[in-house]
């Protein structure tokens, strides 16, 4: 369970995707009684199912583009007002564009990096308000970054692993920064997660799943699971966990 004995509040956070994996990570968290600013860019209806579908804690739906710094400030300081604080951020959002080397151009870059961008806007505006929050544990903030992101890199995806690569050294750089407040940063890195549905089951499974060396999807519950374990921490901080059924050790 949340650790209330510093606050006499329920803590809050700010999970960033509605979709996917973010609802799994969401329902987990309610669990746990953490009430909840959903965050979209423009995934509307999926955000609002979502919010309907946790009736256990109180939810709040904002809608942000990360990537612009007044949005960013924005969905951190609604979250404190609907909420009455802030205590964890988990932005799960993240395009997947494909871009291979004869299709590359500023824009691809630019399209990308964006998702770092905006972690980065978010995360710096959290902690800034988290560090208000009573101590010692003030605040915790989780991004996500990919199994490949770097000693693993693989083709057609330049733009994209360059970003999340980013996003693991902020990672690193964030939490060395907001470390005297208290505050907490950490990274899960995961492998392919949830089938996508233009994608048969048969190809997932060939193409994919069969890569890894455990002959598995990467376990949505278990990111969640690592989410809500990580927020209960106090000694961890500056890690990128993978969560990818082995896929990194096998490589390219």
């Amino acid at each position: 369970m949340p650790d209330l004995n510093q606050s006499d509040r329920p803590k809050a956070a700010l999970i960033i995707g509605a979709k996917r994996v973010g609802q799994v990570v969401a329902h987990r968290l309610a669990q746990d009684g953490i009430n909840l600013a959903i965050a979209y860019r423009s995934s509307a209806d999926e955000a609002q199912q979502l919010a309907d579908s946790i009736t256990s804690v109180d939810t709040t739906l904002i809608q942000a583009d990360l990537s612009d710094e007044l949005q960013a400030n924005s969905a951190v300081k609604e979250t404190i007002g609907a909420l009455g604080g802030i205590d964890y951020v988990i932005n799960l959002a993240s395009d997947y564009p494909y871009a291979p080397f004869d299709s590359l151009d500023g824009a691809a870059w630019d399209r990308a990096m964006a998702t770092a961008k905006g972690s980065y806007l978010v995360g710096v505006e959290a902690a800034r308000n988290m560090r208000r929050n009573p101590g010692p544990n003030r605040g915790h903030i989780i991004f996500f970054g990919d199994w490949a992101a770097e000693e693993t890199p693989y083709n057609d995806y330049l733009p994209y692993l360059t970003a999340k690569a980013a996003i693991h050294f902020m990672t690193r750089c964030l939490a060395a920064e907001v470390a005297p407040f208290g505050v907490r940063v950490n990274a899960v890195a995961p492998g392919p997660t949830m089938r996508p549905p233009e994608i048969t089951p048969v190809d997932w499974n060939r193409a994919i799943a069969a890569k890894a060396p455990l002959q598995q999807e990467s376990s949505v519950n278990d990111i969640a699971e690592i989410i809500a374990t990580l927020l209960q921490t106090s000694s961890v901080t500056g890690e990128i966990i993978r969560v990818d059924s082995g896929r990194h050790i096998r490589g390219v």
